[in-house]
């Protein structure tokens, strides 16, 4: 018989190792399933990660991986391919071949950040090409910083990186031009306009000097921001039956307040659920799941204790308690029922 699990979370992020802590301090037998690829690699750091503040990410999760390990609880380096229920419990199969089993699963599989087929995106993407304010704002502030439109989104990221320099370009590349409110919100605060395709990044070692038009006007800047496209990684939802629901950012797997999806038995965390869900809320996600998780286990334990006793009437229960309070009475050692 294979060994199966309380739990298994697929992904080893700041909400996945969030959640198997969380289960494992309630001594639950979990396993985290992980394939080695967080969505921040690129980063320098993390931000706004209460105590831990410009964190390493995998300084971060190697702490986590420690913390999971002191409370009993493990880490399986592997993907997670395919996933079916079996019974009552689940099986996952991984990548090289191997098959885990689980009463409950936990799925913390993120997302994949789509970037612009623009030369210099990929290469700066965690440095001097951000997308977040919030992850990344202070960082670059009083720089020279360019935001690359991709859609109306566009105009609020300007504004928002505007709060953090008094330089600051949109360029409209294939955006639709925008309407008038938005060009004079622009024109009051400064924000300057740039019509044209882009054509490239001009980057010299990591060093951001210039946004390169399809013209050949080179427009110089310190920083770019972007909008990627967010792909939740829903597969395995669906292939357990679940259906992704689709959010103005992307399809995710949803889940109600406290993670539980709609298909019993899984539960969700982190961006996987959450597409602007930076860390810490992922972490907050992941140790939300594993309380309401650990307390869906006791629930059904105590049911099961009750079902156990069920065999007994009540006329039995109360002679089994008259002969054990009467031995009680005369000193005998008799356990209770």
């Amino acid at each position: 018989m294979p060994s199966i699990h309380d739990v298994l979370v697929v992904g080893g992020g700041p909400a996945g190792l969030a959640a198997a802590v969380g289960l494992a301090r309630s001594r639950r037998d979990v396993v985290v399933l992980d394939a080695g690829e967080p969505r921040n690699a690129p980063s320098h750091g993390a931000h706004n990660v209460l105590g831990r503040e410009g964190v390493r990410p995998d300084e971060l999760l190697a702490a986590g991986r420690a913390e999971l390990a002191g409370y009993g609880g493990r880490v399986v380096h592997g993907t997670a391919v395919a996933a079916r229920r079996t019974g009552s419990a689940f099986e996952v199969g991984t990548a090289d071949g191997r098959t885990l089993h689980a009463r409950r699963i936990v799925l913390a599989t993120g997302l994949v950040d789509e970037l612009p087929d623009i030369p210099g995106v990929r290469e700066l993407w965690g440095g001097a090409v951000v997308h977040c304010p919030y992850c990344h704002g202070w960082e670059v502030r009083d720089r020279r910083i360019g935001v690359l439109g991709s859609g109306p989104g566009s105009l609020h990221q300007a504004q928002l990186f505007r709060e953090l320099s008094d330089d600051v370009t949109l360029f409209l590349d294939a955006m639709p031009d925008p309407e008038d409110e938005a060009w004079e919100a622009l024109a009051a605060r400064g924000v300057r306009v740039v019509d044209g395709r882009v054509a490239s990044l001009r980057h010299d070692d990591g060093a951001l000097s210039a946004v390169v038009l399809a013209d050949g006007r080179e427009v110089p800047v310190e920083v770019v921001a972007v909008a990627p496209r967010f792909v939740a990684r829903t597969a395995l939802y669906e292939q357990l039956g679940g259906k992704p629901e689709d959010r103005p950012g992307g399809p995710v797997v949803p889940t109600a307040a406290d993670g539980r999806t709609d298909v019993p038995g899984v539960w969700a965390a982190g961006n996987v659920a959450d597409l602007s869900a930076m860390v810490q809320v992922s972490a907050a996600a992941g140790l939300l799941v594993a309380a309401r998780l650990n307390a869906e286990i006791v629930e059904e334990s105590v049911a099961a204790a009750v079902r156990a006793r069920q065999p007994f009437s009540a006329a039995q229960e109360a002679e089994v308690s008259a002969i054990v309070l009467g031995d009680r009475r005369h000193g005998l050692d008799v356990p209770a029922v």
